[in-house]
């Protein structure tokens, strides 16, 4: 997915983004991270509007960041995005329809809000006052059994429409997203009578996002008196009103009035199936790069779509620096892999000022690459040259997966699948590698990529982030990945699914030997692609490693060399051991003699 705007969050310029959209937004669907969360989608901005899109839809967010709302603005920049995804499934909310889109009409509400310094009604003071007597209210973000309990009994009795059940099924797996709250009302005895889930992250308002209250747990007013804290923690925090959402129904938009609610936008909510152009959705390594940097993205297939919020797993594949009394950290990446390691990483950047990596990830840099990867010289040779036809197909059959009726009548069959022969025909033996090895992975549910979130959360965290080498360097290296090398690669295919796995379980425990043996057969695992880099990545990492404070992280197969280089440099490494787990496998893999400083 491609724009001139920063068509995907990005490393690097994410923040700026996000940061952008939340300081204008004036809707609560303006809120890039639970956006994604919840959707599992990728946000994305054309001009002053805002989408998400992920496999074949697409989410059209109609209210512009700055401006008035103009229907042909909006229509253009609408088609724009279509033309971009290829999206089939399309929704799209906005204050009014473009007209083609009038008679594709599902809803029609309104958005209210109430001011935040707005007075609490009189006719509710003396009854929150003896609320508060049985009732004490809290924000915090753990979502549990209570929670559970509390929206199982809500929905069971509530007629709600297929969004807001969404929003109820989800909330737990979003909750650690930046900004979001719940605002919880408790009886003595501990039992949850009413809860709030809010969003705080856009700038100038709170979002009142759903809530539920209990009938089982004898509580009055306890709803009332979580929106008079809320109106407390919206004075607090500096917003200017808080955004209550639809009127949904009668007795919702009476509870909201009663608050002080009034009518802010009109909302209309529009779904239907757009035509697939005919031009072949080409997936290729730059796009799927960007997309990793979201917080999730979701898979190629509906059926293997990953958690909104990506599974978390401690970092093992890190090392202590030492020298003169000063301590750095090196670190070994996964372009793709299947875990975030967020945790460990926020951990980790509270301890240094500078993070380096091998080379840059902007959106910039990354669309470069893509665009030498599809620029292959006529001296180039073609892995496609070096295949039978045989050996094609297989590899089809392994990167696309399962097609035919019984695959898509299932949901197992990709929705628009890679066209394998454009790569293996027409880029860079290097590029179609990656391309081709990312969408496996992908399907596989790899989702995540462990350098772009270390360059994403090193910006979001104002470290410095340092690229070691330049754009060139790094095309000159790839470049000399032979397409002998790719197509052996290839022809193997049908074990790419065992490589996978062992390169995941010795990543996981920080097992760099048991990596290395993982990856040995890779196409990427060449004398200038590794070593004479290595030399290289030495002396640029050297000064600030020496002045310590910084986290240096290169692929992991630098690191078999670069740990006896600074050691030979006066370095003293030790390998970080994040759980017990790990230590014990550390301990027998020492006591198997296959351990190395």
């Amino acid at each position: 997915m491609e724009s001139k705007t920063a068509s995907t969050p990005l490393p690097g310029d994410s923040a700026a983004l996000f940061a952008h959209v939340l300081a204008c937004a004036r809707v609560p669907e303006h809120s890039p991270a639970f956006m994604q969360a919840m959707s599992g989608g990728t946000f994305f901005m054309l001009g002053e509007y805002c989408f998400l899109a992920a496999d074949n839809w697409l989410m059209a967010l109609g209210y512009p960041l700055r401006g008035e709302y103009a229907p042909a603005d909006f229509e253009a920049a609408l088609n724009d995005a279509l033309h971009r995804t290829q999206a089939t499934d399309c929704w799209c909310i906005a204050p009014e329809l473009p007209a083609r889109l009038k008679q594709h009409e599902a809803d029609a509400d309104q958005f209210f809000v109430v001011p935040a310094d707005a007075a609490i009604p009189k006719r509710l003071r003396r009854p929150l006052e003896r609320a508060r007597a049985y009732l004490r209210v809290d924000l915090g973000s753990h979502f549990g059994p209570e929670h559970r309990r509390l929206w199982a009994e809500f929905t069971a009795r509530t007629p709600l429409k297929p969004n807001a059940l969404e929003l109820f099924a989800r909330t737990e797996a979003v909750m650690p997203t930046e900004g979001l709250a719940l605002l919880n009302a408790w009886t003595n005895d501990d039992r949850l009578a009413a809860c709030l889930l809010l969003d705080f992250a856009p700038h100038a308002f709170v979002s009142y996002i759903i809530g539920a209250r209990s009938r089982s747990v004898s509580a009055p007013y306890a709803s009332d008196l979580l929106i008079a804290e809320l109106l407390r923690q919206a004075k607090i925090r500096g917003k200017e009103y808080i955004h209550l959402g639809l009127g949904v129904n009668d007795g919702i938009r009476r509870f909201k009035r009663k608050w002080g609610g009034i009518p802010a936008l009109p909302y209309r909510m529009a779904a239907w199936q757009e035509q697939p152009h005919r031009a072949d959705r080409k997936t290729d390594l730059g796009s799927l790069l960007l997309a990793r940097a979201a917080h999730d993205v979701a898979t190629f297939s509906d059926h293997h779509l990953p958690p909104a919020v990506p599974i978390e797993r401690p970092f093992a594949m890190l090392w202590q620096v030492e020298k003169n009394g000063r301590r750095a950290w090196i670190g070994g990446t996964a372009h793709f892999f299947r875990y975030s390691f967020a945790r460990s990483f926020r951990r980790l950047f509270k301890q240094v000022d500078t993070i380096l990596l091998e080379g840059a990830l902007d959106e910039h840099s990354l669309d470069l690459v893509k665009r030498a990867g599809h620029s292959p010289g006529p001296e180039v040779a073609r892995v496609i040259d070096l295949l039978n036809e045989t050996e094609i197909r297989r590899l089809e059959r392994i990167v696309r997966g399962p097609e035919g009726f019984w695959p898509r009548m299932l949901n197992m069959q990709m929705p628009n699948p890679p066209d394998v022969r454009f790569y293996l025909a027409h880029t860079h033996p290097w590029c179609a590698l990656f391309s081709l090895w990312t969408v496996f992975l992908e399907r596989h549910g790899w989702n995540q990529s462990v350098d772009l979130e270390i360059w994403r959360l090193g910006h979001r965290m104002g470290k410095r982030v340092v690229a070691m080498e330049t754009l060139d360097e790094q095309l000159a290296s790839l470049e000399s990945v032979s397409a002998e090398r790719v197509a052996n690669f290839c022809r193997d295919a049908d074990q790419w699914k065992r490589y996978s796995r062992r390169t995941m379980r010795a990543y996981l425990a920080g097992d760099l030997i048991g990596m290395m043996g993982a990856g040995a057969e890779f196409p990427t695992r060449t004398e200038r692609v590794i070593d004479q880099r290595d030399q290289e990545l030495r002396e640029r990492m050297r000064p600030y490693l020496e002045a310590g404070r910084c986290a240096v992280f290169v692929g992991v197969a630098h690191l078999f060399n670069l740990r006896h280089m600074l050691a030979e440099d006066g370095f003293t490494l030790r390998q970080l051991q994040p759980t017990w787990r790990h230590r014990l496998r550390a301990w027998r893999r020492q006591r198997q003699g296959g351990a190395h400083p």
